[in-house]
């Protein structure tokens, strides 16, 4: 029986197929192959090179190639050893025994000596993948910190003498980073991929921090203690941040996940046209160690919009109550989210209990237990907001022409607004 196929825990992987075709190649070439035999085992050991070599420039590792796709295999298996650790770290329990088990092959599969393997199998070329150098580009699928971290693990997890050692530093990256694509990423979308409702990681998000958003100090205290509370399991409420275009409030929800990522926040941006989806993916992430922001941007609705009714039963109401690891936070440039008419108070021929009408409409909001209004800077805090960015941006230009300018550009382009001020400094930096 092959090391491999002792495999608990660890079973299933990802591109299995280099896993499993190396490991054949390295396992068959201590018996020191000839003839077809040997020409079967460089062509596995060819195709093996090619596919490390995709999965170098897509995922942007480098260094010892096999070291780091073990590593990769690793970070991303969800089972009970690895799901049980995230976030949490050293668990108890027999299951620690089987780990240990696996992480014993593992480190077996680690040791492997490519220039050793390489002669025995006549291919020298085996030994590039020992110390890889990619090319410029950092690859599409993680994004820079993840690669790094799954780097630096992968060299770690060489340095280690013995299975302990290596259980250790593995179960130690996930307490800190978690596990997975959940554990991984900070953020993601919803898409619907082979008939299924997947959370797929968004590997591109702005690094905005609340600090980067000049003046609203009440609104983002109000904003941070809510989060505060949940991501240390506290009671916490559903938030709504309401009030004029472009003074921040998305920006402000993108700057809490960059915050508190760390302390085991996760992010989940949702359209309105998947609301019907929302029990689905909360069914798919209540049982798992991390907190979760189910994201909603500018959300409002038409009249004869009925998703939010969808919602409502989410957020409170429906039989099954919402898990304690999820929160949902919502933008919109409306207090009241489903647009009121003049009619629903005042035709009475419409409905006989209009006040029912009014009340169905108003129950959305009144299900946000935080409520947080952005309004529009006056001229004085729009003049500061132009400052401030321009010093952060060491902007060279008399503050009185600055302002001069600014004013002009207000007018002309949406008026006076966190985002008009941004907008009016990315103009003058474009002009540098």
């Amino acid at each position: 029986m092959k090391s491999t196929d002792k495999l608990i825990l660890y079973r299933g992987f990802e591109k299995d197929r280099i896993f499993k075709d190396f490991t054949r190649a390295a396992e068959y070439s201590k018996e020191k192959p000839a003839g077809r035999e040997l020409e079967e085992l460089q062509k596995l050991c060819y195709e093996v090179f090619h596919e490390l070599i995709e999965l170098s420039a897509s995922h942007g590792f480098e260094g010892n190639l096999w070291q780091n796709y073990l590593t990769f295999l690793l970070v991303n298996h969800e089972n009970a050893y690895s799901v049980s650790c995230e976030i949490k770290g050293k668990i108890q329990g027999s299951i620690n025994g089987l780990a240990l088990h696996d992480f014993a092959v593992f480190k077996e599969l680690f040791d492997i000596d490519l220039k050793e393997l390489g002669e025995a199998l006549e291919i020298p070329e085996l030994e590039i993948m020992k110390n890889y150098r990619r090319a410029e580009r950092d690859g599409n699928v993680f994004n820079r910190r993840i690669r790094d971290r799954i780097c630096q693990l992968s060299v770690r997890l060489e340095r280690t003498n013995t299975p302990e050692e290596f259980k250790d530093e593995v179960t130690e990256f996930y307490r800190e980073f978690g596990v997975g694509k959940l554990g991984l990423h900070k953020a993601f979308r919803i898409a619907h991929e082979r008939e299924k409702v997947e959370i797929v990681p968004i590997t591109n998000i702005a690094h905005v921090h609340l600090d980067d958003l000049i003046g609203y100090e009440s609104a983002k205290q109000k904003l941070i203690d809510n989060t505060e509370a949940f991501v240390k399991g506290k009671q916490a409420n559903n938030c709504l941040l309401f009030g004029d275009a472009g003074t921040g409030k998305s920006t402000s929800v993108k700057a809490v996940i960059n915050q508190y990522y760390g302390q085991g926040l996760r992010m989940i941006e949702i359209y309105k046209h998947q609301f019907q989806d929302l029990n689905n993916v909360i069914a798919q992430v209540k049982n798992r160690n991390y907190k979760f922001i189910i994201y909603m941007d500018d959300l409002s609705f038409e009249e004869f919009e009925i998703e939010y009714k969808y919602l409502k039963a989410v957020i409170e109401g429906g039989l099954e109550k919402k898990p304690d690891n999820v929160l949902i936070y919502a933008t919109s440039n409306r207090r009241h989210l489903v647009r009121e008419k003049f009619s629903d108070k005042a035709d009475r021929d419409d409905e006989l209990h209009t006040s029912d009408t009014v009340q169905e409409k108003l129950s959305l909001v009144a299900r946000f237990g935080v409520t947080i209004y952005f309004g529009k800077p006056d001229k004085k805090e729009f003049q500061n907001i132009v400052k401030n960015l321009a010093k952060r941006h060491q902007l060279q230009m008399e503050e009185e022409e600055l302002l001069a300018e600014a004013n002009k550009w207000e007018l002309s382009h949406g008026g006076l607004s966190g985002r008009t001020a941004q907008q009016f400094i990315n103009y003058l930096l474009g002009k540098q």
